[in-house]
């Protein structure tokens, strides 16, 4: 289940909530984008399961290509990866995800505040160029999302320096 928490830069938490319209209104109001999409089987090919979406979203967004990343909980460089992007930064261009599958923990810096928001199956999110924020897709990755880029090397990572990502909760899965 999605859900957002939102903390004051202190780590008091201000409010949290699974509440698909409250998570997509409290997110607008920071520029953040937040949507759920039907869920389809997608077989092999999600980009053309997807297809009127990703049609929508490049018709919006001036987004050029797209493409499809899985990690599972297998992945040989799992630990690699999740570490890569855990702590702030930012990119030149917009991060945009759309998860078929699993689930994704990213964390947005932004007006004084943190905002938690556990993106799951159907959840897209559009985090605006420019903004901090860090991913976590845990210890035990499991998800699969679709990546639209107005040009891929744009979404290159440019790390604040900040350790502010250190003392936030970070995704660990509770076992089912």
């Amino acid at each position: 289940m999605s859900y957002l928490q939102i903390f004051a830069e202190s780590g008091e938490l201000l409010s949290e909530t699974s509440d698909g319209d409250a998570i997509a209104g409290a997110l607008d109001a920071v520029g953040v984008r937040f949507e759920r999409w039907p869920t389809r089987e997608a077989g092999d090919d999600v980009i053309a399961a997807y297809a009127p979406e990703i049609a929508r979203l490049k018709a919006e967004g001036g987004y050029q290509s797209v493409d499809t990343i899985s990690l599972s909980p297998d992945h040989p460089d799992r630990e690699g990866l999740r570490t890569k992007f855990l702590s702030e930064h930012i990119h030149a261009e917009d991060e945009v995800r759309f998860f078929v599958a699993g689930e994704g923990l990213f964390t947005l810096h932004l007006d004084g505040r943190v905002f938690n928001i556990l993106c799951t199956q159907g959840d897209l999110i559009r985090v605006p160029a420019g903004t901090k924020h860090w991913f976590d897709m845990g210890p035990t990755p499991s998800f699969t999302a679709l990546r639209l880029f107005i040009n891929p090397d744009g979404w290159v990572a440019k790390f604040t320096g900040d350790d502010i990502a250190a003392r936030f909760p970070r995704h660990e899965p509770v076992a089912a």
